[in-house]
């Protein structure tokens, strides 16, 4: 029975440990690329601009139709009134006088009524090719082309706006982590000064005065925790969400090393048009032109040729004809609305131009601010990691103060509290770093 119980023991918690599996940055990545809603939009996108650029090929072939038609009308469609007598010419109304007999001419003075098509079936199928559609089509497949250039470059913007959440989310977490490390070596500091502290007090030596204030930052730690804990459950919940994970039993596989380098500085005229945002005003450009090429188009003339193959039974007889045909299609008066539509799509590429001059301008802007923000943040590092060491030597000489009698409680609390300040100052600035990192190689294009 102890046996049994050891081996269920045992396999619980292996289970456990088996649970919190650790990912690392570059696992948390490529989950988000395979399972975040806004790359599985954009993929869509894609798949959606491809299908438009097939849709858009299929101009380049005849267009095939096929018409039926069955009617039954209450009357004949086509009616008149013939009379004989108006009709026949004299030669041979006077030797049909001759011939038939008396009744007969009567009949042919009366007037006779004819009806025809008072129902009937017709059947057609028609192949019409386009020879001249003023660049109509051709162009149409061109801008298709370019709207599936541009949503391949929206997945890469996508993916940007993925890698930054994500490694945004990855830092944050490390660095509460991080925090909840340094409280924890802040609560056994404490737990060790308030057994010299309670020993003093003991001994009359000191008031208990300071045994109070102690256990008041005792407890202020406590509250820090209690903050920590659910802040580090609401990122992993987020986290999880973010990059599609199961569930938020997982830790962070990272390796700390606080001595960085700076990574290397492009040219930034250079690197600027291998940006994303850079290719998609250029598409933004192409696409305009396109459009100002079909408004020109849609006022030219065109033309196009055609066979077809036609049956009827109008007249109760069967008839079926083949036929070959062209035709021109020719905008007259199109033109005048048109011009103003060729004008307004000139108007636009001019527009298209002037915005990539523009936004150029600032995007080199934001790579020489996102390497500033580099500069600084490793500067800031460098800062906070001469502070830890200092703050250390401070707590270490207040404490060997405290315990000589030669300083108050308060001036030791003062300096454990800039220790962990220091600490927790040191994470965020490292975590900072690396973030300013991955905003400027997004920003050069790499």
């Amino acid at each position: 029975m102890k046996k049994l119980l050891a081996i269920a023991l045992c396999s619980l918690c292996f289970g456990s440990l088996a649970a919190q599996r650790a990912y690392s940055l570059e696992q948390l990545l490529d989950s988000a690329r395979h399972n975040n809603i806004v790359i599985r939009n954009a993929r869509q996108g894609i798949e959606a601009a491809r299908e438009q650029r097939k849709e858009a090929f299929t101009k380049y072939f005849p267009n095939i139709s096929g018409t039926g038609l069955w009617f039954n009308a209450n009357k004949g469609m086509a009616e008149t009134t013939l009379n004989p007598s108006e009709i026949l010419p004299p030669a041979l109304a006077s030797s049909l006088a001759a011939s038939l007999p008396p009744e007969a001419l009567v009949e042919l003075a009366n007037p006779i009524q004819v009806s025809m098509m008072k129902n009937g079936t017709i059947g057609s199928v028609m192949a019409v090719q386009p020879v001249f559609a003023g660049g109509q089509i051709l162009n149409g497949n061109r801008l298709a082309k370019v709207g599936e250039d541009v949503s391949l470059l929206q997945l890469q913007l996508s993916e940007n706006e993925v890698d930054k959440a994500t490694e945004q989310y990855f830092w944050q977490l490390v660095s509460l982590q991080e925090k909840m490390k340094t409280i924890a070596n802040v609560e056994a500091l404490l737990a060790s000064i308030y057994k010299d502290v309670n020993v003093a007090v003991s001994a009359g030596v000191t008031l208990r005065n300071d045994l109070l204030q102690v256990e008041l930052r005792q407890n202020d730690i406590e509250s820090q925790k209690l903050k920590l804990q659910n802040g580090i459950s609401i990122v992993k919940m987020m986290m999880a969400q973010y990059c599609g994970l199961r569930d938020t039993s997982f830790t962070l596989s990272t390796h700390l090393d606080y001595s960085v380098e700076l990574p290397a500085k492009q040219d930034h005229a250079q690197a600027l048009f291998s940006t994303t945002e850079y290719k998609l005003l250029d598409k933004q450009i192409e696409a305009t032109r396109l459009q100002k090429n079909l408004a020109v188009g849609q006022n030219l003339p065109s033309v196009a040729v055609g066979a077809g193959y036609n049956y009827h039974n109008l007249l109760n007889k069967n008839h079926s004809f083949g036929m070959i045909f062209a035709t021109v299609n020719v905008p007259i008066s199109g033109w005048w609305g048109g011009s103003h539509a060729i004008k307004r799509k000139k108007i636009e590429y001019q527009k298209a131009l002037d915005e990539q001059h523009d936004k150029a301008e600032l995007l080199q802007i934001r790579m020489q601010n996102a390497w500033n923000h580099v500069v600084e943040a490793r500067q800031q590092l460098q800062i906070a990691g001469r502070s830890i060491e200092q703050a250390e030597e401070n707590l270490r000489i207040h404490r060997n103060y405290y315990q000589a009698g030669t300083c108050k409680i308060s001036d030791l609390l003062e300096a454990q509290l800039l220790y962990q300040q220091s600490c927790d100052k040191r994470i965020d600035a490292f975590a900072d770093y690396q973030n300013s990192i991955l905003e400027y190689t997004q920003s050069v294009g790499q």
